[in-house]
């Protein structure tokens, strides 16, 4: 049964995923000044699946557990501002906007991070990798924002 709480999971992580392929960043996002950090294009898809995987795991440990209730419903909210933010930036390309769906999303994932270790301590740390990920994005977002200031939305 795992096995297809898991298989849900991942559906819902690439659900949100694929909103990347629905707006892609594109030559707007080429053109942007980026800071010298910025991890190479090839490293976000490789990223997002080993997250996701992670996540979906962490998901389905804590569905079969005993008091997930709000580890669960943190983790529906993570998922749908996870799955906010590419619209937002690339989409409609509002950088401001975007940070504040960041900041909640960091939020968030620190909060199911923790209820989920409260629930399983193996789910919360499936959670890590993520959290860290998260606030790098909100650290590109914001730095991008600043460098680009014509650009802002």
């Amino acid at each position: 049964m795992i096995w297809m709480t898991f298989g849900i999971f991942l559906a819902a992580c690439f659900a949100a995923g694929s909103t990347g392929g629905l707006f892609p960043p594109g030559d707007w996002y080429a053109r942007l000044k980026k800071p010298w950090w910025t991890p190479p294009n090839w490293l976000f898809p490789v990223a997002w699946t080993t997250l996701y995987i992670c996540m979906a795991a962490a998901g389905a440990r804590a569905a079969v557990s005993p008091g997930n209730g709000i580890a669960m419903a943190l983790w529906s909210l993570q998922i749908a501002l996870n799955g906010l933010w590419t619209p937002v930036f690339f989409g409609l390309r509002r950088m401001r906007l975007g940070l504040i769906v960041l900041v909640a999303l960091w939020a968030s994932v620190a909060a199911t991070l923790a209820a989920l270790w409260s629930v399983d301590w193996i789910a919360g740390l499936l959670f890590v990798p993520y959290l860290v990920w998260v606030s790098v994005a909100g650290m590109l977002n914001l730095s991008v924002l600043r460098l680009n200031p014509d650009e802002v939305g």
